[in-house]
C-alpha cells in the first residue's frame, strides 16, 4: 500500500487513520482488541487517540482510550509496526487543561504510561491555547523531541492565524514545528477549512489528518430521517446534517456509489483521501464490518466526473 508523509517529519503511514475515540467507549477492551488486530492486517498502521478520551462516558476520568491502546501494544508485541498519534491539552477532570510547558511535561509522562511505550510518534496540541505563549509550548515539544520521547507534533482544531503564527515562530526560533493539522473536514463539513486553513498547509506542507471523516456517521447514509437519529449515541449531532444540502449530498453520494458498486461512506471516505493537502482521514469503527467497509472504501478510486458530482453537492 503507498504510504504517505506527515509532513516533514520523516514519518510515513497508509492513508486511513484509526479514531480512537472509540476504543473503551462504543467498542469493549475485546473488541478494541479484535478492531486494532484488523487494522493492522489489512495494512494499516496508524492509530489516533488523545488522553482525554472517553471522558464523557458517566464514570470515566479520560486516558480509557489510551489504556486500551497499551494493554493491546503489550500483548501483541507490536510496538514497532504501528505509528501512534495522541493529544495534550483539552481539560483533564480534576487535573487540568492547556499548553504550558509544566502541563505538557507532566500530561506526557501520564500518556505513555497508560500507552506502555517509551515514545509517542505524533504528539498533537489538542486545541489552541492562546494564554501559553508559542515559544513555551513548542520549546516545551522540543524537549521532549530531544529526549526521544516524541519524534514529531501536531496541532488539532487550530485556526489558520493561529497555525500561521506558530509555523513562524517555528522558523524563526529553530523550534519543532506542527507537521500535521487535525480539524473538522468532510464532504459535509467544507467551509471552515477549505477557506484559508488548505492553502497554508498545502503551502507549508503541513499534513491534514481531518477527524470527523464521514461526519460522525452521517455520510454513511444511516441518518436519513429524524427517526434514525437514535440508531446511535452519535445520532443526536444529525439535525445539523439533515437538510436541505445534507440531502443533496446524500443522494450524490448515493448515485456514484451505485456506479462504483460501493456504499456512500466509501465514496465520501475516497472523496476525502483526494483532497488537496490531505495525508489521512481519521475514521472509527466499533464492529468488523464497519471495520472493512472503511479498509476498502480507502482503496477506492472515484473518477472526475464522480469528484465533480460530489463538489457540486456539497458546495
Amino acid at each position: 500500500m503507498d504510504k504517505r508523509k506527515l509532513g516533514n517529519s520523516g514519518i510515513e503511514i497508509a492513508p486511513l487513520i484509526f479514531g480512537g475515540n472509540v476504543l473503551g467507549w462504543t467498542a469493549d477492551a475485546a473488541t478494541s482488541f479484535k478492531l486494532l488486530d484488523g487494522f493492522l492486517a489489512a495494512g494499516f498502521d496508524c492509530i489516533d487517540t488523545a488522553d482525554v478520551y472517553s471522558k464523557w462516558v458517566p464514570g470515566h476520568r479520560g486516558g480509557e482510550s489510551e489504556t486500551i491502546i497499551g494493554d493491546w501494544l503489550k500483548t501483541r508485541g507490536n510496538r514497532g509496526k504501528v505509528v501512534i498519534a495522541t493529544k495534550v491539552g483539552m481539560e483533564m477532570p480534576g487535573i487540568g487543561q492547556g499548553l504550558r510547558r509544566s502541563y505538557i511535561m507532566a500530561r506526557v509522562e501520564d500518556s505513555l504510561k497508560r500507552l506502555q511505550t517509551d515514545y509517542i510518534d505524533l504528539y498533537q496540541s489538542h486545541s489552541d491555547d492562546k494564554e501559553a505563549p508559542l515559544e513555551e509550548t513548542l520549546g516545551a515539544y522540543q524537549r521532549l523531541i530531544e529526549q526521544g520521547k516524541v519524534r514529531a507534533i501536531g496541532a488539532s482544531n487550530y485556526e489558520a492565524p493561529r497555525l500561521a503564527a506558530a509555523l513562524k515562530t517555528s522558523a524563526a526560533d529553530k523550534l519543532p514545528r506542527y507537521e500535521t493539522l487535525q480539524p473538522l473536514y468532510n464532504l459535509s463539513d467544507r467551509a471552515a477549512f477549505e477557506s484559508a486553513l488548505a492553502p497554508l498547509c498545502v503551502r507549508e506542507n503541513v499534513g491534514v489528518i481531518p477527524y470527523y471523516a464521514l461526519a460522525a456517521g452521517f455520510l454513511t447514509g444511516k441518518y436519513r430521517s429524524e427517526a434514525d437519529f437514535s440508531k446511535s449515541p452519535r445520532g443526536a449531532r444529525m439535525a445539523s446534517y439533515l437538510n436541505d444540502r445534507g440531502r443533496r449530498i446524500l443522494t450524490a453520494l448515493d448515485a456514484v456509489a451505485a456506479r462504483f458498486n460501493a456504499k456512500p461512506g466509501q465514496v465520501a471516505l475516497a472523496w476525502l483521501r483526494d483532497r488537496p493537502g490531505v495525508t489521512a482521514p481519521i475514521a472509527s469503527a466499533t464492529s468488523m464490518a464497519q471495520l472493512e467497509e472503511l479498509t476498502a472504501g480507502i482503496r477506492l478510486r472515484l473518477d472526475t466526473a464522480a469528484t465533480a458530482e460530489l463538489d457540486k453537492a456539497s458546495a
